[in-house]
């Protein structure tokens, strides 16, 4: 059975490698990794898009801001991620005064611990920011994950998120975390759909063999 290193080799040698997106403030990291879960791409860049030309990649602003206001501006990547917005951002300036690198003196364990309490996130989202946003080293795990992990039958389907979390953790060095999140996420949205497109997938050659 292929080792995860297989499958990044294979879709790189495919997609190249992914591109980090730039970043006009500080707290586009934070915006993006929070609207991007479940998101298409066009749906996540229209929606910040719109966050710049009203000048709400801002902290201060999006506190003043009343929800139903914020929902429009995040519509189309997700009207109901505002309040999650809302309440991270109400959080990193009152914990953190809005400090990224005061983030990133937490520890990595009680900080994902403090995002998902204070911060409102879910699992996925909360690791999404600790990897894409800050740069630390945990895995992010997503529907693609898990359909190119339980379709090549390196788990199984029943398998949680923190099943899904520790394979990876344990199958590739931590400075390919980044990378597989984003190729799985590029093959999932090209190939490895609710309905399988398996005959040109890049990752074809390491299917399991069928009885």
């Amino acid at each position: 059975m292929p080792g995860l290193r297989a499958y990044v080799d294979a879709l790189r040698a495919h997609y190249g490698r992914p591109r980090k997106p730039g970043s006009e403030s500080p707290l586009e990291p934070f915006v993006r990794a929070i609207l991007s879960p479940g998101a298409s791409p066009k749906s996540l860049e229209k929606a910040i898009h719109t966050m710049k030309v009203y000048g709400l990649l801002d902290a201060a602003k999006i506190r003043e801001l009343d929800a139903d206001t914020l929902s429009m501006a995040v519509k189309a990547a997700g009207a109901a991620k505002a309040a999650r917005l809302k309440k991270f951002v109400e959080w990193f300036v009152g914990r953190f005064d809005g400090d990224p690198e005061r983030l990133k003196a937490v520890p990595l364990d009680r900080l994902r611990d403090e995002l998902l309490e204070s911060g409102g996130l879910s699992p996925e989202t909360a690791d999404t920011v600790l990897l894409h946003a800050l740069g630390l080293a945990t895995p992010v795990v997503d529907l693609p994950t898990y359909r190119v992990l339980t379709r090549h039958e390196l788990v199984v389907e029943d398998a949680g998120y923190d099943d899904l979390k520790e394979l990876v953790a344990k199958g590739l060095p931590k400075e390919s975390y980044g990378e597989f999140h984003a190729l799985t996420v590029l093959v999932g949205r090209e190939y490895c759909r609710a309905k399988a497109k398996c005959e040109k997938c890049p990752l074809k050659g390491l299917l399991p063999p069928r009885s």
